[in-house]
């Protein structure tokens, strides 16, 4: 269930400029829609007004750390997949990450193999979790639908007779 790299957009959020507009020149060259934002905050705001189906964020920044952006990230849009990515990788803050809805860990350098690897398992979650999503709707409908349409079947068979 892969989804067309054409149609991903991803947003790199990163205080070091120059590993941001790295990570999404890289990202553009796979043929991704990738953009930068150099602070928690402006990343927050760019997630609230695009249309991004992956957060790459930094966890260490001054204004708003990564913790926190993941944390209002996943407030907005439950399904918006977040992969944190530090210089300060420790078991505590990757379990932190996890825990709070990061999908992934990445401690710096980053290895671009690794990411990539990482993106496409992760855009493979994003595509199956609104899958699922699409699912739960239909299965509610039908839910709802059959008892009355059963209803409305013995209405109609008693106003027959």
């Amino acid at each position: 269930m892969a989804i067309d790299r054409q149609d991903v957009r991803i947003l790199v959020v990163d205080d070091d400029k120059d590993l941001a507009d790295g990570l999404v020149e890289h990202l553009s060259n796979l043929g991704y829609s990738a953009a930068a934002a150099y602070s928690g905050r402006e990343g927050l705001s760019r997630f609230e007004n695009g249309d991004f189906q992956l957060v790459i964020t930094d966890l260490k920044m001054p204004d708003m750390d990564g913790m926190e952006l993941l944390e209002a990230v996943k407030a907005r849009d439950k399904q918006a997949v977040v992969v944190v990515i530090t210089g300060y990788g420790t078991i505590e803050s990757a379990v932190k990450a996890i825990r709070n809805g990061a999908y992934d860990f990445i401690t710096k350098p980053i290895k671009m193999e690794e990411l990539e690897v990482i993106i496409e398992r992760a855009l493979d979650r994003y595509a199956l979790s609104k899958q699922l999503g699409v699912f739960k709707g239909l299965t509610l409908a039908l839910i709802i639908s059959v008892p009355l349409w059963f209803i409305l079947g013995i209405i109609l068979a008693v106003l027959w007779k």
